[in-house]
């Protein structure tokens, strides 16, 4: 019971501190200090779980969202987003855009981690809100949705993969599954659910926005081009996931893998923006310089949020809080699947990380496909529906979703969490009615 004190003190000390506008990177790392020695971490030991959470953090997002800011900068400069933008309305009409964002989101989130996905789509999701004139959030909620669908419900995305090995499901059905679960819930956590949020219109930050006088006298560049590049990390991690589940080993296999991993792709994909929109359509290299630096800088303060975001995290995984709750949820007795679910959900509202969540959790609830006879495929939808439950300041994507979008807190509160939440609630309900449809 101290523990969970403890965690729901530091929880509440950054909403305040951050509701106080102190600096969520500076308020981040001093409640993460203050919650490790609470919970009784020793003082080196809590600097080498800084030290861990900062590297982790980095590790798997600093390139990816450095490099697709860049990209995103010079879709935007040379107006190859407002292409893009152009295009959807004019094919789906402003009055399906969400649709058609929503079927943006779900094509790409199926290949991409929710990271470089969500990084890819920002420019265009601001794009889309300065052409229509429509609220920020309302194009956001459905295309974020999708992403975070895809990342929790299908595989190839790691969350999904460990559980199908873990409680020996069969991956195509597993995959069938999900779908089945995913549009559902997309359905509702998306375009329903941005309607609801009407009152939530934060005025679009400057991150993505063309530079006064760019593109001036310059026709826009044409539109398979545009999405080509746009698209083109999505298409590149697509074939590596395709080569590694169909290719025997070999040299194609291994290049397809190589160009497919997230920061190569979208590497290249930065390096022909750069040649195609910039330098073969007569962008001096001082001004494309320019877009890279702007992007940049931009970008600093979020990156930095999101690390001490995943400090916090780190702090809670080190000083075993998911061992607490794993041992506290091993006495409950209930349904397998609803056992699964919440003791995913307490994990990941303690924890943070859905990634972690997933891994102690399998641990935990393993045993229960063997045992009861529960689905094991629909035990790893369970599990993944639990892991995107109540998302609030401990998990770095609600600082992404924050900052990318100019929100306060309480509005991230009001969007994010709850758009998550209503996913993983989705998630249970599909899970159960699964449940029924096929015993």
């Amino acid at each position: 019971m101290v523990t969970f004190l403890i965690i729901a003190a530091a929880i509440a000390l950054q909403i305040f501190l951050t509701a106080r506008k102190l600096s969520p990177f500076l308020s981040l790392l001093l409640v993460a200090l203050a919650m490790g020695l609470a919970l009784g971490m020793p003082p080196q030991a809590l600097l080498k779980t800084i030290d861990a959470g900062v590297g982790s953090t980095l590790a798997g997002l600093a390139l990816v969202i450095v490099l697709g800011a860049i990209l995103g900068k010079v879709l935007e400069e040379s107006g190859a987003a407002e292409r893009i933008a152009t295009t959807l309305v004019a094919r789906f009409g402003e009055r399906n855009i969400q649709w058609a964002l929503l079927l943006t989101g779900f094509l790409v989130g199926i290949p991409l981690y929710f990271n470089a996905g969500f990084i890819i789509l920002v420019p265009l999701i601001f794009s889309l809100a300065r052409r229509t004139g429509l609220p920020v959030l309302q194009l956001a909620i459905p295309t974020v949705a999708s992403l975070s669908t895809t990342h929790c419900f299908l595989p190839p995305h790691p969350g999904p993969v460990v559980l199908v090995n873990a409680f020996g499901a069969d991956m195509g059905r597993t995959l069938l599954y999900g779908i089945a679960m995913a549009v559902p819930a997309v359905v509702v956590a998306g375009p329903w659910l941005a309607r609801r949020m009407k009152a939530i219109d934060p005025p679009l930050p400057d991150l993505f926005a063309s530079s006064a006088g760019a593109g001036q006298g310059q026709p826009l560049p044409g539109a398979w081009s545009s999405f080509l590049i746009a698209l083109s990390p999505v298409l590149l991690i697509g074939a590596s996931v395709l080569a590694d589940g169909l290719l025997p080993g070999g040299v194609v296999r291994d290049a397809l893998l190589f160009l497919g991993n997230p920061t190569v792709a979208l590497l290249l994909a930065t390096v022909v923006a750069f040649y195609w929109l910039g330098y073969r359509r007569g962008v001096a290299l001082e001004a494309q310089t320019r877009w890279l630096n702007a992007a940049i800088g931009g970008i600093a303060v979020i990156l930095l949020i999101i690390t001490a975001g995943g400090v916090f995290k780190q702090v809670l995984v080190d000083s075993g809080v998911g061992a607490t709750i794993a041992a506290l949820a091993g006495a409950w007795q209930m349904p397998p699947l609803l056992f699964a679910w919440l003791a995913t959900a307490l994990l990941r509202v303690m924890i943070g990380s859905s990634t972690v969540a997933v891994i102690t959790a399998a641990g935990v609830v393993g045993p229960l496909a063997a045992t009861t006879g529960a689905s094991p495929e629909l035990m790893v939808l369970a599990v993944g529906a639990g892991s995107v439950f109540g998302s609030h300041v401990n998990d770095s994507a609600f600082w992404m979703f924050k900052e990318f979008f100019n929100l306060s807190m309480k509005q991230t509160f009001l969007s994010w969490t709850v758009m998550e939440t209503t996913i993983s609630v989705m998630g249970l309900a599909g899970v159960l009615v699964l449940d029924l449809a096929l015993g």
